[in-house]
């Protein structure tokens, strides 16, 4: 079975507006580009166009999602008013996450679209999907949006799964270097749902992403967080995979598997202080589509979320769906050689130790009894 890809030229039409990194222009700061803008995006479209990878998946056209859907995780006062701000010139939709006009109706259309990419997964259509989608969605809470994001497009998707495919058992694997708070907040107390966040400590939210941040009820333990120390490379992600995600997802035996795919841990990546490359991530996406196919017959869904790199990313998405696919392109990765002799990509003693002891301080049945699980 082929890979689906999602997308729409309409997500490259959601606006941050006229910023400088983050902040709005004024008298002392000249106008610039916001941070979450389209280019690291339309750049991996048009690499996997000129590779030819693209004629070979098969196309989603993906749809609006619905009101009921959106309602299963979402407000019905805070859509309101993310309808009425896009109506008119846009605004903020809470923390750090500014849009524009018609930009509630484009981020009704990604949430649309990796929904759209599990049912054809969960019908057996495709063996599995990489959602190209804009706006991103893994910090997007139930009553307000945050770090550029407005709606929880993986959130949304997991939810479909659970109330429409009645699936029992998901996992949401989020590597983005910003934690998913948002995929976190919405299953906290809900076993059905395993999340894992691999991210930089501290980054962002600065409030959330903590290792003591396990659930509560009866998902206490069901959302494991693994906040790694910045510098962390290819040797630090694969071990904490090898460690803690792998064990987890076996234990949980997910029907699906969903990734909230961010390319910001990225080496060049100004919003991240990690030391992923290419191959890295082809290495993670390859240990995920070994352990889907265990687990759930190689059900994986990839949504598209943060990368600000706008050079270097496109090399990683076409690593990872060149992955999924299977399919080989030629295209070599011209940054993957600089990036690989950076100091810091051995796994290093005191990650291995920092590890360890995240291991030791997630106190999840499914690490500590995975027997019962397996």
């Amino acid at each position: 079975m082929q890979t689906a890809l999602v997308w729409h030229e309409l997500y490259m039409w959601h606006s941050t507006g006229n910023h400088a990194g983050l902040f709005a222009p004024g008298l002392q700061i000249q106008p610039g580009l916001h941070f979450e803008n389209p280019e690291s995006k339309r750049r991996l479209k048009n690499l996997l166009d000129i590779s030819g990878i693209t004629e070979q998946l098969l196309p989603i056209k993906p749809r609006p999602a619905t009101d009921e859907q959106l309602l299963r995780v979402h407000g019905a006062d805070y859509l309101q008013y993310l309808q009425g701000l896009s109506d008119r010139q846009g605004g903020d939709a809470g923390d750090n996450t500014p849009f524009g006009s018609g930009s509630f109706e484009i981020a009704r259309l990604a949430a649309g679209g990796v929904i759209d990419a599990v049912k054809q997964v969960l019908r057996g259509n495709v063996r599995n999907a990489y959602a190209l989608v804009r706006p991103p969605g893994h910090h997007a809470e139930a009553d307000r949006g945050r770090g550029f994001c407005l709606l929880a497009n993986a959130a949304l998707a997991a939810h479909e799964a659970l109330a429409v495919h009645g699936l029992e058992r998901i996992a949401v694997v989020d590597w983005d270097v910003h934690h998913g708070n948002g995929t976190q907040s919405i299953f906290w107390d809900d076993p059905r749902v395993l999340t894992l966040s691999l991210h930089q400590d501290g980054n962002y939210p600065q409030d959330s992403g903590k290792v003591e941040e396990q659930g509560a009820g009866a998902g206490l333990g069901f959302n494991l967080n693994i906040p790694l120390p910045p510098g962390s490379g290819e040797g630090a992600y694969l071990h904490a995979f090898d460690e803690i995600v792998l064990p987890a997802l076996a234990a949980h035996r997910p029907q699906l598997i969903l990734v909230p795919c961010g390319f910001d841990a990225g080496a060049h990546d100004p919003l991240g202080r990690m030391l992923l490359h290419s191959e890295a991530y082809r290495k993670l996406t390859t240990r995920l589509m070994l352990a889907a196919e265990r687990l759930c017959d190689g059900r994986l869904v990839l949504c598209h979320e943060g990368g600000y790199e706008a050079n270097s990313v496109p090399y990683f998405g076409l690593a990872v769906i060149e992955t999924l696919s299977g399919l080989q392109s030629g295209i070599a990765d011209p940054h993957l050689s600089a990036m690989r002799a950076l100091p810091g990509q051995e796994l290093a003693e005191h990650q291995r130790q920092w590890i360890a002891q995240l291991k030791a301080s997630l106190h999840s049945p499914l690490l500590e009894q995975p027997e019962r699980y397996s």
